[in-house]
């Protein structure tokens, strides 16, 4: 039995620049951070050659081409598993439609409990990279890749994407010190909203063409704001946000609505100096940076709602139990 942990992410800034068609022609710039908030994968081998996935329900099947789970069904087809398997997902939180980048947390989680099944080690950027084949060129989905690379890398990350294709991974160079302050400053809160990416995210890749100033805006915020995690000044990153939030916001017309606006403004007005919606948009959750002392004061303004207590987390995708008989 193998059991590997891999970390949910809130994105801070830079995204949509991570999509192919802006970075291989304008290139990509993204700040993200993966929490300490898990999906979790089990893969064991079976006493007959079926294959059984258990994630909110439970496939029983013969063949590989028979299974519901496109993920699961992909993962196995491009590792070469093709029987005798059992293979569970659970997640810390209800994760599909949190915009806490699951999809790709499951995927990356997946290609690392099966490359360890086989008696294979990957590195993280070559986990990321099969994790966005699979999710992008195999399936189709219409996706970033900013997700994969911090959820194989973990930690706190700038990420970079070339005219090249390739992905360059680069830590924030934070001492424990400043990560826990700079967590002080962070809130999120579940909006009550899960909803599909999918449509949001079509019509985000449509609008690229028409949209390449607002992108370029919110690639020179991130950039912006590298100089100020480097040097410590947090309260410029929550300013920050609060830019890059309402230029994101004219990526696609459901990235945000009249209930996420006034929940926003309610939180500003209470003291938090910017946020956003993370993810796609349109619901999940909240995330909010906010001066320590007005955080209360958030707290009770946004009472409809709930907080989820989180850590920024050092560690990506890993291994943490493995028996073999």
């Amino acid at each position: 039995m193998i059991v590997v942990q891999t970390p949910l992410r809130i994105s801070l800034l830079g995204g949509g620049t991570d999509f192919r068609q802006f970075f291989l022609n304008e290139e990509g710039y993204v700040i993200s951070s993966a929490i300490d908030k898990y999906i979790y994968v089990i893969i064991k081998q079976r006493y007959d050659d079926q294959i059984r996935v258990g994630y909110t329900r439970t496939e029983l099947v013969q063949h590989i081409d028979e299974i519901e789970h496109d993920l699961v069904r992909e993962c196995l087809r491009y590792t070469g598993i093709t029987k005798g398997v059992e293979i569970s997902t659970m997640g810390d939180i209800p994760s599909e439609g949190s915009g806490l980048g699951s999809s790709s947390t499951v995927t990356v989680g997946l290609l690392n409990a099966m490359y360890t099944y086989l008696g294979l080690s990957l590195d993280q950027t070559t986990l990321a990279k099969r994790a966005c084949e699979i999710e992008i060129d195999i399936l189709g989905n219409p996706i970033g890749e900013q997700d994969q690379y911090i959820a194989a890398h973990g930690g706190q990350r700038f990420i970079h994407f070339g005219r090249d294709g390739r992905a360059q991974v680069e830590a924030w160079g934070m001492d424990e010190g400043q990560i826990r302050r700079l967590n002080q400053s962070l809130m999120l809160f579940f909006t009550n909203v899960t909803r599909k990416a999918g449509s949001i995210l079509n019509e985000q890749i449509q609008n690229i063409d028409q949209r390449l100033e607002i992108l370029r805006e919110m690639k020179c915020l991130a950039q912006q704001a590298k100089q100020g995690l480097v040097a410590g000044d947090f309260d410029a990153l929550g300013l920050m946000l609060h830019q890059s939030w309402l230029l994101k916001k004219q990526l696609a017309s459901k990235i945000s609505n009249s209930t996420i606006d006034d929940l926003y403004e309610v939180a500003r007005q209470a003291g938090a100096l910017g946020g956003k919606i993370t993810g796609a948009g349109g619901g999940g959750y909240l995330l909010l940076y906010c001066p320590r002392d007005k955080q209360d004061n958030v707290r009770a303004a946004l009472r409809c709602l709930t907080e989820l207590p989180f850590h920024l987390e050092r560690d990506g995708s890993k291994v943490i139990f493995n028996y073999r008989r």
